[in-house]
């Protein structure tokens, strides 16, 4: 039933109005109808009174009236009857000639239920169709009674009701154009404030700098569509401040990133020079001189990693262009795969490739560091004997599909929506002088868009998998 009914508000209020206006046009339809019938019936009782049973009463004296009694002035279809102990004695119809009809049985059988009370009655007689008659009481003790046929008010009745139809018909027809038009005129601000909607709704409000279309047009803010599009358009104007100063805050902060890093790449390489000559003194260095230079020099290493990982973030944010090589997506994935081999051989290692090498366009080193960075979060956060599986698919023209999956416990649901954001780390207990610096899958993420691809995760306890798609073109 509800795929019936129309799901735009311009339609509802137009199948509204004109079902109301159905509703109006049926009740005086309906009211008229039977207004006039009452009102003809009554004038037909009016006659049946003042004839008083005089041409039933005729019959009673055919020797004076002829065979069909006084059918003088009786009108075509006139009915007179003379019931005695409730039977019929004496019946006549008057035909168009003025004759007498006789009537049936079954005529007389309805007639005799008549009560004598000198009220009309309607009743339907078998060979003679709806009659209007009226019964009283006679001078020798029978019940004379009088009729008059209901065809001319039937049909007097059912010209009305036709020609209602036909007015209701044309007044419904204008009124749903009429209605269509109005609220199609009044409803264009409302579809306007959709419009807009529409177009905010497909621009990509969670990155980026975002230019906000115009608001709708200014309406009398009397009317509630007016209110609707100056809320609308004050919300519009919220919503753009708010990302104007997103954007400002996420530039800054990219900038600060990427200044920062710059700086800090010639101090680290000084720290790491110094602590290098250091350890090349041909001298007796203590023990714990020596383990302290091998901490600096192992945190400077790990600092110096970071700083290239926040570098190249920086480049991609600002929209650098990366090598566009013939790169074999397959060869990528055997030399990574390789190494994590070499760094977990606790861990299982699989590799699931095609027959034909996968090639596409892109930057080789970039897409082993894609590669290099999804095994290693997955060495990083499954037990020893886990089972990682890398596969390179052909998912059609156009496309190539790398998959890196683990029968390891999955990944923690709190952090799922922000996988890919920066210093996400599974473990927000641990400390930062250990684990990884939560930069791999925001490089992974930031490195696949800038090759035109994307990635997914699926994870549940016991299966993870990350699905990274890349155009072959």
């Amino acid at each position: 039933m509800s795929g019936l009914l129309p799901h735009t508000l311009r339609a509802r209020l137009v199948v509204g109005a004109l079902a109301l206006l159905a509703l109006a046009c049926a009740t005086i339809g309906v009211a008229t109808s039977i207004a006039l019938d009452r009102f003809m019936v009554e004038r037909v009782d009016e006659q049946l009174t003042l004839t008083a049973g005089r041409f039933a009463a005729s019959l009673e004296h055919r020797e004076d009236y002829g065979e069909h009694g006084d059918s003088r002035g009786q009108a075509p279809g006139t009915l007179g009857a003379r019931l005695l102990d409730g039977r019929v004695t004496d019946s006549a119809v008057v035909a168009p000639d003025h004759a007498g009809l006789t009537l049936s049985a079954g005529d007389a059988a309805v007639l005799a239920g008549v009560p004598a009370d000198g009220r009309g009655h309607t009743v339907e007689l078998p060979t003679l169709d709806d009659y209007r008659v009226m019964a009283i009481a006679g001078a020798d003790g029978d019940v004379l009674v009088n009729g008059l046929p209901l065809e001319g008010v039937n049909t007097t009745v059912h010209r009305l009701q036709l020609a209602e139809l036909v007015v209701f018909a044309a007044v419904m027809l204008v009124a749903g154009v009429s209605g269509t038009i109005g609220v199609r005129l009044s409803l264009r601000s409302l579809e306007r404030v959709a419009a807009t909607a529409r177009r905010v709704s497909t621009l990509p409000l969670a990155s980026g700098e975002v230019t906000l279309p115009g608001g709708v047009p200014d309406e009398d803010p009397r009317t509630e569509v007016g209110q609707v599009g100056a809320a609308f358009n004050r919300m519009l104007g919220h919503v753009g401040e708010a990302l104007a100063e997103r954007h400002a805050s996420e530039q800054r902060m990219r900038t600060f990133a990427a200044d920062a890093s710059h700086e800090l790449r010639t101090p680290l390489a000084t720290v790491r020079a110094h602590v290098e000559l250091a350890r090349r003194n041909p001298g007796e260095v203590p023990e714990q001189v020596r383990h302290s230079l091998e901490r600096i020099e192992a945190e400077s290493a790990r600092m110096g990693k970071l700083v290239d990982d926040l570098l190249l973030l920086a480049r991609l944010d600002a929209g650098r262009p990366l090598a566009r090589d013939q790169v074999d997506l397959t060869r990528v994935v055997i030399d990574a795969t390789g190494d994590a081999r070499v760094s977990a051989p606790a861990h299982r290692w699989r590799l699931e490739l095609p027959e034909e090498p996968v090639t596409l366009v892109g930057d080789a080193d970039r897409l082993h560091q894609v590669v290099a960075n999804l095994l290693g979060n997955a060495r990083s956060h499954t037990p020893p004997g886990t089972t990682v599986t890398v596969s390179v698919r052909d998912p059609g023209p156009g496309k190539a599909e790398l998959i890196v999956a683990d029968d390891g416990p999955g990944i923690p649901e709190e952090i799922r929506g922000e996988l890919f954001e920066r210093f996400v780390r599974a473990d927000k207990a641990r400390s930062r002088a250990s684990g990884g610096s939560g930069l791999g899958l925001a490089i992974v993420k930031a490195v696949v868009a800038a090759h035109g691809g994307t990635v997914t995760v699926d994870t549940r306890p016991g299966h993870t998998a990350v699905h990274v798609l890349l155009p072959t073109a």
